[in-house]
């Protein structure tokens, strides 16, 4: 999947000089960010438990996680650089929000790194201590920070950027649009708090019951708070570039669902029998193909309408990643069965 983001954002980009094929085909590259990171996670979970996972693992995959985000977060600063362009500031500013999220998701990664003790210890009693090997208190609460700060962090850049936004001038629009993107950004992030939390917490022995169902109702929250801003987006002016925010913050939303996915696989299978397990990883399938198809719209919308040309292909690059959550949502349902 990550693959294919680059290499379609590639062909975008290299499809014409303008500042659309600009924007969206860099931003669908950037999307493999999150795509690599997502691999980390599966690697780590998987080698864990075909065993194959050798000390040196526990450093590598995460570590280039990371450095994958800091690729996305440099990439999206070089291109502010270039200038104060429309696509320069739309471009930059969503890449450096891709940039948190790969952050996030190489935290999952971190925390995954003891990931066979979650069946070991869902055997257990809730009075046990934490397993000796298990990491410590601090640690755990060190890798549940990493989400909420990046989510915290992107908040906060996006009202910064909302508050330069609006009006009629391309730089207006510019703004609007970038600071709507990275709200939908932020709550992937503030989604991914739930999963870190989960895995930390049942790694420790400390997932108790009034937590169940607290961290998928955060995600529950997040995506719906996305896809309802980008029909109020959509419905709110007749302004062109509300098209692109618009449609983007719902295929975001999606991306939040796909996230619950694994929130509710970590929940439900916690100390208790769960027969529909293996249909959790369904949801990431059909939040995929709902990207796709929805894109599939809005490219025949943009054959008439330009404004319709962004989001049409960030929205296959957002399918991407959602069909990659797929793949560690069944790793999950594998190793967290009985």
């Amino acid at each position: 999947m990550g693959v294919i983001c680059m290499a379609f954002g590639w062909y975008v980009v290299a499809g014409a000089p303008d500042a659309d094929h600009f924007v969206a085909g860099h931003v669908t590259i950037a999307l493999a960010a999150i795509c690599y990171a997502l691999f980390t996670t599966a690697a780590t979970i998987i080698r864990q438990l075909i065993s194959r996972y050798g000390r040196a693992w526990q450093f590598i995959l995460p570590l280039t996680g990371y450095a994958a985000a800091l690729i996305a977060v440099v990439y999206g600063i070089v291109i502010l650089t270039r200038g104060a362009e429309p696509q320069y500031v739309v471009a930059g500013h969503v890449i450096v929000g891709i940039g948190l999220i790969s952050n996030c998701v190489s935290t999952v990664a971190a925390s995954s790194t003891r990931f066979t003790l979650i069946p070991v210890n869902a055997a257990r009693t809730p009075e046990d201590e934490p397993p000796d090997e298990a990491y410590s208190p601090v640690t755990g609460k060190a890798l549940i920070a990493v989400p909420a700060l990046c989510a915290l962090a992107g908040f906060v850049y996006a009202f910064v950027l909302m508050a330069k936004g609006g009006g009629t001038s391309a730089e207006g629009g510019a703004y609007y649009t970038a600071g709507h993107v990275l709200f939908g950004l932020a709550a992937i992030c503030a989604s991914l708090i739930a999963l870190v939390a989960s895995i930390v917490r049942q790694v420790r022995n400390s997932f108790g019951e009034p937590e169940r169902y607290r961290w998928g109702w955060l995600v529950i929250v997040m995506g719906t708070i996305d896809i309802l801003l980008g029909a109020y987006v959509l419905a709110s002016s007749d302004h062109p570039y509300r098209i692109a925010p618009g449609c983007i913050l719902i295929g975001l939303g999606l991306v939040c669902y796909s996230i619950l996915s694994k929130a509710l696989l970590l929940a439900l299978v916690w100390r208790q029998s769960f027969p529909l397990a293996n249909r959790i990883p369904m949801i990431p399938v059909v939040t995929a193909l709902t990207c796709l198809f929805f894109g599939a719209f809005l490219f025949e919308a943009a054959v008439t309408d330009p404004s319709f040309f962004i989001p049409a292909r960030v929205l296959v690059g957002l399918g991407a990643v959602c069909f990659t959550l797929f793949s560690i949502v069944s790793i999950l349902e594998a190793g967290t069965s009985s």
